[in-house]
């Protein structure tokens, strides 16, 4: 069947239905509704923000525009430059910066939110530089520009970024603001978006550059908007309920918990700009980022538990107006500013998490005379400590991603058995189809690293067309993979031997898996840090002369982020405490740049332990992964008998866990590769 796209067409079919949207505000909806990621499910839930009951010549009218903007926003937003358009953009913001009177501009990989996965229009880093990874910054003055990344992404942003455009630095061995003090001349103004930077960063950028008068210019406008030309609407993604039989705890109980403690610190209200625990607070969820279901919005918490929402009214639908209830008062997202400027000059007392909400919300406080409170995140404690409902959906998703991860496995050793050639991506691909399977899947947690050969030894390699590898004899595949499902959010890698691999890397397998299992067996007393265990997942790499450069642990949310606070594992300092409940992942890992990575991860769960004859109150971990490890490349003479004990504990439990919910094959498969060592 032919649909007919024209704006009359579309005016007539609309009026059939009932509908009272003109041309304009339907093609409005539909450019931020492309703008959000695709939906997990194959059924388009964002019809009901147009029509929620549209006649079929209309639903198909709908879904044919979608895909044809769809297919138009992705050809023209121009993400992922070439390199000669790198080039042209970054002289574009020169230029620009020059009209301001501006001498450099300070570009970071945040939004307005300061998340991890971002809507395609705040990817500025990406459209200017090519860089891809998760956590960044690039710095352009006029006759020099560098871009700063983390360990995790040293190797990536060398093969993505042109050095002749972009000097390339690692955060560890040289920080943004230094560069920026030792480069930027004497009395220069340099630029910055107030909305993509917290307090603490400027703070950090105005220390380093004190002595030389340089001038941190706020910018109300960015400039790189002003050059990125068909640049990305907001995204526009229906919100959702997130039913109780999932959270385990109601909105109005959350409120009331957080606004206690509020009362208890003796402020006013709270301003979040956190998506996840708004999310979270509100027993909510959206699909405005990639990977994470978030709807983008900021809140104002009130000490007697009532919540003014600040987003685009037209995500709602009716029934989240219910879910929400009276106590939840929504607001457009251009009434935020006036509620903050309203909040200062009522004399209220503003509780702020400086290290997560914009300076141009605490700028906006302080000139209405808020009395400002220095707090963390009132939510994020309460969000990490995971209820007894949230618990157990997290075990079941882990059941049902380890279902996915056997029939994963078992296919592709068949495959290569055959002689099959399999890339990278295809693995990556067939894993995917296998986790859509499962009930309850809602898409990825992360893009999957599939990863073989030197590309493994990349931490947060992401395989392309262009770095799209097979899978050869006698080198090592690396799958760093999760999903989102309704109940759970998962995260699992495994290290797979291709043939037979050398004493070498099996060695270095054996010696990351002892640490794996130290921290996975770890008794620590009540009060412990994150930081105070590190150590047990490095003690065998150490005892070398090797490590990893990156975290051991982080914790992970309930159907949210992948990668949640406050608590994490690493050499990093925390006074965060494990406290029953919290999920957090152990991941230890070995890299040799240009050869091979390995890394073995599973979600772990803190919970309470009672030893004979304990003295004071110990807590340990509880496995949720259920993926086997890979016993040919385990090296059996370096494990003491206690560690070879608990892999064939371990196997045992994921055999019989798992055994029952797979076909013959790939319960054949999980059998051999469970066997005792």
């Amino acid at each position: 069947m032919t649909i007919d796209l024209a704006d009359e067409s579309l005016r007539r079919r609309l009026a059939e239905n009932g509908l009272a949207l003109t041309i304009t505000e339907v093609r409005d909806l539909l450019s931020g509704i492309v703008a959000a990621p695709p939906p997990a499910s194959c059924e388009p839930e964002w019809l009901v923000l147009i029509a929620p009951e549209p006649t079929p010549v209309l639903r198909d009218t709908l879904l044919a525009l979608h895909d044809q903007m769809r297919r138009d926003v992705e050809c023209d937003d121009g993400l992922m430059p070439h390199p000669e358009e790198a080039a042209e953009r970054l002289q574009a913001l020169r230029v620009e910066l020059a009209k301001r009177e501006l001498d450099g501009f300070i570009i970071p990989r945040v939004d307005e939110h300061q998340g991890e996965h971002l809507p395609r229009h705040a990817e500025r880093l990406n459209w200017l530089t090519g860089f891809t990874g998760s956590a960044g910054v690039a710095i352009v003055l006029q006759h020099r520009a560098a871009l700063f990344v983390d360990s995790r992404y040293s190797l990536q942003a060398v093969t993505e970024v042109d050095g002749n455009l972009f000097e390339h630095h690692r955060f560890s061995k040289t920080a943004a603001a230094a560069w920026l003090a030792k480069h930027a001349e004497h009395e220069q103004r340099i630029g910055y978006d107030p909305w993509l930077h917290t307090p603490e960063d400027v703070g950090t950028l105005e220390k380093a550059i004190l002595h030389k008068s340089i001038q941190l210019q706020p910018c109300h406008k960015n400039p790189l908007d002003a050059v990125w030309h068909n640049q990305p609407c907001q995204p526009l993604a229906p919100a959702v309920p997130h039913p109780l039989s999932y959270a385990g705890q109601s909105g109005h109980a959350k409120r009331c918990t957080v606004a206690a403690d509020l009362i208890k610190a003796r402020v006013d209200a709270t301003v979040l700009t956190n998506p996840e625990s708004i999310a979270w607070l509100l027993n909510i969820r959206g699909g405005d980022v990639p990977y994470t279901p978030l709807l983008l919005a900021f809140a104002i918490l009130y000490a007697d538990a009532s919540v003014e929402l600040f987003l685009d009214k037209r995500k709602l639908t009716p029934a989240m107006t219910h879910h929400m209830g009276p106590a939840v008062r929504v607001s457009p997202p251009q009434a935020f500013e006036p509620a903050l400027e309203a909040l200062g000059q009522s004399g209220a007392s503003v509780c702020l998490d400086m290290t997560a909400v914009p300076v141009a919300v605490v700028n906006r406080l302080r000139t209405a005379n808020a009395h400002i409170v220095s707090e963390k995140n009132p939510c994020a404690l309460h969000q990490a400590q995971k209820n007894a409902v949230e618990r157990q959906g997290m075990r079941a998703a882990h059941c049902r991603d380890g279902i996915a991860l056997v029939r994963f496995l078992c296919w592709l050793e068949q495959t290569l058995a055959k002689s099959d050639s399999v890339t990278e991506l295809a693995a990556a691909d067939k894993l995917q189809a296998f986790r859509r399977e499962g009930i309850h899947y809602r898409g990825l947690s992360f893009a999957t690293i599939s990863a073989t050969g030197s590309n493994s030894a990349i931490v947060h390699y992401r395989p392309t067309p262009k770095t799209n590898k097979p899978l050869c004899p006698g080198t090592l595949y690396l799958v760093d993979s999760g999903a989102q499902y309704l109940d759970g959010t998962t995260d699992v890698t495994r290290t797979i031997a291709i043939g037979n691999v050398g004493m070498e890397i099996r060695r270095r397998f054996t010696q990351v898996l002892k640490g794996h299992i130290a921290l996975a067996t770890a008794i620590f007393p009540l009060g412990t840090t994150g930081t105070q265990l590190d150590i047990l997942a490095r003690l065998a790499l150490w005892a070398e002369g090797i490590d990893y450069d990156h975290g051991t642990g982080h914790g992970v949310g309930s159907y949210l982020s992948v990668h949640e606070g406050p608590q994490h594992i690493s050499t990093l300092c925390s006074d965060i405490p494990l406290i029953p409940g919290m999920i957090v992942s152990d991941e230890p890992g070995y890299y040799k740049a240009g050869a091979y990575g390995i890394r073995i991860e599973s979600l772990l769960t803190v919970c309470n332990v009672s030893p004979a004859g304990a003295e004071r109150s110990v807590l340990t971990f509880e496995v949720l992964t259920l993926v086997p490890i890979d016993r040919t490349l385990i090296d059996i003479t370096l494990l003491s008998q206690f560690e070879r004990m608990w892999v064939d504990t371990y196997h045992a439990r994921v055999r019989g866990t798992l055994i029952s919910f797979l076909d013959q094959e790939s319960a054949a498969w999980l059998t051999r590769a469970t066997a005792p060592l």
